[in-house]
Order: structure tokens, then sequence, then C-alpha cells
């Protein structure tokens, strides 16, 4: 990445600092589900745990000319922590240099497990796409992008977005939940040997799931034309998440014909987010950048 992007960053982060952010309760009605014994959240060098109270905190607005575009960003943790400063709000500042409005989700982990995470997104999607107008974004440019464990999380949105376990019965799951594209970065993917991410899987759906239970959060085998265009990005030198998640839902699109980008870098362990020094994969933003330019999501929407 080149150091005038490293600056530009930096320089939006301290302004964005200094500003109060706005933080959006996703369920004013009350969290399905909710339990009162999980304890207090845990905050703290750079990570959220232990989440109760789901929520989207807008980055932002995106700095100078907003062209329309939204994001919500997804950090990873293996769905037993956040790495909400790494993995949210600094890739949520550089969307901001690219006129993008970000959203950081705060969603429901191993606490809960399955479906409570799928809620939490989906119901993001709803709420910004029934405020648009409000945050001053184009209800048909919302995006979900995420990582690792987030990955899955977003991945789950563009393949799960109708499906029944999404819905709590609220007047807002009339809306539709489906992403208009996706942003994977190191995505965990399947559940299923052997490209699992044994704990991000344990997390989700317990310590013994049912056959059922792995079928449908294995995500390579929900994919239809319906799921949006997605951009793809992992590494080879991932020893945690492999590599086979992101070709795995490659190769799903590409059979449903959905429009599809990937970039395999050799360099770059899990986690990597946006660091410097990694040759090619620190270059990953302006492959992301392109890849939003050319499809038309940084243009001012009209």
């Amino acid at each position: 990445m080149k150091k005038t992007l490293l600056t530009l960053i930096l320089s939006v982060s301290a302004s964005l600092a200094n500003a109060a952010p706005t933080v959006i309760q996703l369920w004013p009605e009350g969290v399905p589900g909710a339990k009162a014994n999980i304890g207090p959240e845990k905050i703290g060098d750079g990570y959220n745990s232990n989440v109760s109270e789901p929520t989207l905190t807008m980055v932002g607005p995106a700095v100078d000319h907003p062209n329309g575009t939204a994001v919500i960003i997804c950090p990873g943790g293996g769905y037993v922590r956040m790495a909400t400063a790494r993995e949210g709000d600094q890739y949520a500042t550089w969307l901001s240099t690219l006129g993008v409005t970000s959203f950081v989700l705060k969603y429901r982990m191993q606490e809960y497990g399955h479906p409570a995470p799928l809620q939490d997104v989906l119901r993001a999607v709803r709420m910004l796409r029934s405020r648009a107008a409000e945050f001053n974004i184009n209800p048909a440019r919302i995006g979900v992008m995420g990582s690792s464990a987030g990955g899955h999380l977003a991945a789950s949105a563009g393949t799960l977005f109708d499906n029944p376990a999404g819905r709590t019965g609220a007047a807002m799951d009339a809306v539709s939940a489906r992403p208009d594209f996706l942003m994977l970065m190191y995505p965990v993917i399947s559940m299923q040997e052997p490209a699992v991410h044994a704990g991000s899987r344990k997390a989700l759906l317990g310590a013994t799931p049912s056959p059922e239970a792995i079928q449908l959060m294995s995500l390579e085998k929900q994919v239809t034309a319906a799921t949006p265009p997605t951009l793809l990005i992992h590494t080879q030198a991932d020893q945690a998440v492999p590599v086979e998640n992101s070709i795995l839902f490659y190769q799903a699109l590409t059979k449903a014909k959905v429009p599809a980008e990937m970039y395999l870098f050799e360099h770059g362990g899990h986690g990597m987010g946006m660091r410097d020094g990694l040759g090619a994969s620190s270059l990953w933003p302006r492959r992301a950048e392109e890849w939003l330019r050319d499809r038309g999501l940084l243009t001012q929407a009209k």
C-alpha cells in the first residue's frame, strides 16, 4: 500500500476520532432471544466480546464526497470476539476516503450461536435500507464486508438473506435483507472438512452440530444466482483459515454465474488487515478500490 494512502487514512482516522460516533441500536424493540446471564460486554485492546446488545456504529459520514454507497463491516474473531479496531474501524476509515459511508457491526457470537449473528447482520441491512434517506445512502448500494469469521457472516448475508432463520417476526422483516455486494477478506466459508475452521464452527454451531446445520452454514453450498457480486481476498500464507475457503466460494459463484473477482496472494498471514510490508498483499486496498470503481460503486449516486 502506498505511503500516501496510509498517511491519508491516519489523518482521516484522527479527524473521525474527534467526532462523536453515531451508534444505532439494531433491536430497539428488544434483542430476540435476549439472555440476562452472560455478563457485561468486554472491550479492550481493539477487541469486543461477550456481546448482548448488537449495534451499528456509523464511521463518517464519508469524507468530502459521499457517493451514496454504504458498507456494513463485520470484524472477524472466530465468533468468539471481534477485532473491531483492525478489521472494523480501520476498514471504515479507508472506505470513507473513497466516499463510502461505513457502519461497523457489533454482533452476537458464541454466547448465542446460530442464528443470532445471521439475524443481526440481516437486521443491519434491513435497517440501513429502510433509513437510507436519513443516512444519505442509496438503498440499492448497500454492501457487506467481513474478515475471517466476519467474512462468514458477510457471506451468510449474501446467501441466506431469505432464510427463515434470519427473520424474527418483526415488521422490518418485510424489508429486503439482500446485500448489493460482498467484500470478503480471508473468510471462513465452509463448515465441512477439510477446509473448516474448527473454532468458528464450534463457536457458531456448538461442539456437536447436526449435519443439517453444517450443510446450511457451509456457504459454498448455499450460493445461487441471487447471491450478490463478490470480491474475495486471501493468501497462501494463511495458516488459520485455509485459502480453499475462498476458492470454494469462488467456484460456487462462478457455477451460479454470479460476478466475482478473487485475489490470492502469497504473503500475509491470517488477520493481516491493512498491514504494510507484505509485498503485493499490502496492495489489496488498491485492488478493492478498482473493483468498487469498476462496479460503479464509487461514482456519485443519482
